[in-house]
């Protein structure tokens, strides 16, 4: 090329000279600029190298053992990482080299299996050797945070090769904070799911989802989470790696059995030590004599021999991930491990056989077993009980709460002609009766409904011990007519009344978040924040209506042995007619498939009217806000306490139409502010 048509630009390895031509930087050149006084040449030399170095044909296993070190605050068993302590992780890992095709890796897991430590030797080995912006979302911001301190400060802390990288957070302008940690050539972003500003905050090369089913279905009512923070990698193409891990939750809706199915779904096939057969393990081959899980042995489907704990070490080192499916999709893999893979001196087959009789008889523990276990979805039974069989079950209470009931919680939806309430107590175990059912006539437009609803907060009901309880929270649907809700509950204030507002879908870790503030139109004045609304994940309370109320009632000739009543019983009144029954059970869960394939599940009526179940799941929310489902024994204590102690006061029934009238024996006291219960403060 003639001097002419040069570019009157530098070119890659060339700087303009003080006359505006390039000048190469070859190492002559380089020594000639030190020689003209021209300063930094060897800084420059030396990040031009590196710009130009390729990626190290490095894995991340191999870079795992030789630089990582455990702290002893973030792991059981400190010191230098080995990944032939759990076998397993090692091609899970090495798919997270640059070197590997894959793009998408989905890893669908049990607990305690080593997945988290998998994924911060991955953020070692970026830091260290193949640098570039990555994002890492956890379920919510406190836990990016939590883990910031507990596991990457400890990464980076106790491994020299990643210390030299990233400055300490007390240096100035070190680049190091909580949720951001700068290195050479990249930086590491930790967020939570639950943030919609965190998931768009800068393109990512590199994308660590961790515990994905735990996320919200949408940040910040932007969208999915797994999607927006996917996007962040556009920019580049087949260079980017986006790694899924989670413990998975309810078929239908959970996101990594979505993901892991729509992959070429690996398993880790070991031998048999008897006769070299190769297999995945299954909990179905796990076995031990009848009532003695130390007994647990694992029988191999080809010999049929059983094979026993100590063989597990050979086992692991001698197995292959082995894929059993096509995927669409060649850049995307899945694997799936169960807790059965467990290294020895961590979870036992003893201890899973242990874990799973215990789990028996309670559909929430077999829940739990089969998602940390097995690694597995729990298949939510969404029929409807029959409610012939419910009104079949109904007793005569031998006062208005039942010795078991220890606070009142009710939950009031609104409907164009009327309020409609239910009044529940409950007890140890999530155990709960049906108090009172009141419907209030006249709806939102009526002045005097709103009296009505406002003496019931006042009212109070006889417990069997002599106690007078009144109402310690209630819940009130803001779906109708918001703004009239909004007004009549700014007036009763914060200690009795809880506005909430429902949302399809299931949270099961936190199923009532809030409170919020929102703007709110009082008198005709819209009030900037001005009233504070509860969030009601309905799907998870609807689900565990229906799990409790399957629950079968022990025989009389077990009560008489001294068999109680199992936790989380629903206990109804033999007042409770058919059209409330019918109502309460006015639902199913259904799963539904979109246009792609992806299938998420909904409750869907059977019949038009369901206020029953719509109280019910309204008065669970309050007994949540409560803190119902986080009381310790102490609370309890205090409880019981305070029902067999107080003192029956009766007062004159205030006069009232026929359609309110109290039922008989209902007591009414002076308007007292809720049940004695220690409200924490972060939840008033």
């Amino acid at each position: 090329m003639s001097e002419s048509n040069s570019p009157p630009w530098p070119t890659s390895g060339s700087r303009l000279n003080d006359d505006g031509n390039a000048h190469d930087l070859t190492d002559d050149n380089l020594t000639a600029d030190l020689d003209l006084g021209f300063d930094g040449a060897e800084n420059i030399l030396r990040v031009w190298r590196s710009g130009m170095r390729p990626d190290p044909d490095l894995t991340v296993s191999q870079w795992a053992d030789a630089h990582r070190k455990l702290s002893s605050r973030a792991s059981a068993e400190p010191g230098q990482y080995r990944t032939a302590r759990t076998p397993y992780l090692r091609a899970i890992m090495d798919a997270l080299s640059p070197n590997h095709p894959a793009q998408r890796i989905s890893f669908m897991k049990a607990a305690q299996v080593g997945a988290t430590e998998a994924g911060n030797n991955w953020i070692g080995f970026v830091i260290h050797h193949a640098p570039g912006p990555m994002l890492a979302v956890l379920p919510t911001l406190e836990m990016a945070k939590r883990t910031s301190r507990g596991r990457i400060d400890p990464l980076i802390e106790d491994s020299p090769a990643l210390k030299e990288k990233v400055q300490p957070a007390r240096s100035r302008d070190a680049g190091n904070s909580m949720l951001s940690k700068e290195f050479p050539g990249g930086i590491l972003v930790l967020t939570g799911a639950n943030s919609a500003t965190g998931l768009r905050s800068m393109p990512a090369r590199y994308v660590f989802l961790d515990e994905v089913d735990a996320y919200p279905a949408s940040a910040d009512e932007e969208g999915d989470p797994v999607t927006l923070a996917e996007a962040r990698t556009t920019t580049f193409a087949h260079r980017r790696k986006v790694f899924m891990v989670s413990t998975p939750t309810i078929r239908g809706l959970s996101r990594i059995e979505r993901e892991f199915e729509a992959s070429d779904q690996r398993r880790y096939f070991v031998p048999c030590p008897h006769c070299s057969h190769m297999q995945w393990l299954e909990f179905e081959r796990l076995r031990w004599e009848k009532g003695q899980p130390e007994t647990a042995m694992y029988t191999c489907e080809g010999c049929e021999k059983p094979i026993a704990e100590h063989h597990k070490t050979d086992l692991l080192a001698r197995g292959e991930w082995r894929a059993t499916a096509l995927s669409d999709n060649p850049h995307a893999i899945g694997f799936h491990l169960s807790a059965l893979y467990s290294p020895i001196g961590w979870k036992s087959w003893e201890q899973i056989a242990r874990d799973w009789l215990a789990a028996q008889g309670s559909d929430e523990m077999l829940r739990a077993a089969r998602n940390t276990l097995l690694g597995e979805t729990w298949v939510e039974s969404g029929e409807a009980p029959e409610w012939q069989r419910l009104a079949d079950r109904r007793t005569a209470f031998p006062a208005q709460i039942p010795a078991g009931g220890l606070f009142l919680s009710a939950g009031a939806d609104v409907q164009k002609d009327r309020i409609e309430v239910d009044v529940w107590a409950w007890g140890r175990g999530l155990q709960s009766w049906l108090v009172d059912h009141i419907v209030i006539p006249g709806g939102p437009d009526d002045p005097a409904c709103w009296d009505k609803l406002t003496s019931l907060l006042g009212q109070t009901w006889v417990h069997e011990h002599g106690a007078v309880m009144p109402l310690a929270k209630l819940a009130i649907d803001t779906g109708y007519e918001t703004a009239a809700v909004y007004a009549w509950s700014r007036k009763q204030g914060i200690a009795q009344v809880a506005p909430v507002k429902g949302l399809e879908g299931f949270n099961r870790a936190t199923p009532v978040s809030g409170p919020t503030f929102v703007d709110a139109t009082v008198n005709g004045r819209k009030l900037k924040r001005g009233a504070r609304l509860w969030t009601v994940a309905t799907a998870t309370f609807k689900a565990e209506t229906y799990r409790y109320l399957r629950i079968e009632r022990p025989s009389d000739e077990d009560r008489a042995l001294g068999v109680a009543d199992p936790a989380g019983m629903i206990h109804l009144p033999d007042w409770a007619d058919s059209e409330w029954l019918k109502q309460l059970v006015a639902e199913q869960l259904v799963t539904i498939r979109n246009k792609r394939g992806y299938a998420h599940q909904e409750w869907q009526k059977l019949r038009e009217r369901n206020e029953a179940l719509d109280t019910r799941v309204y008065a669970r929310a309050a007994a949540w806000i409560l803190g119902a489902d986080r009381f310790d024994e102490r609370m309890w204590r205090q409880l019981e306490k305070q029902a067999g102690v107080e003192t029956v006061v009766t007062v004159a029934q205030p006069e009232t139409d026929k359609a309110t009238e109290p039922q008989a024996g209902r007591i009414t006291a002076p308007r007292r502010r809720g049940w004695k219960i220690s409200t924490p403060k972060y939840m008033e």
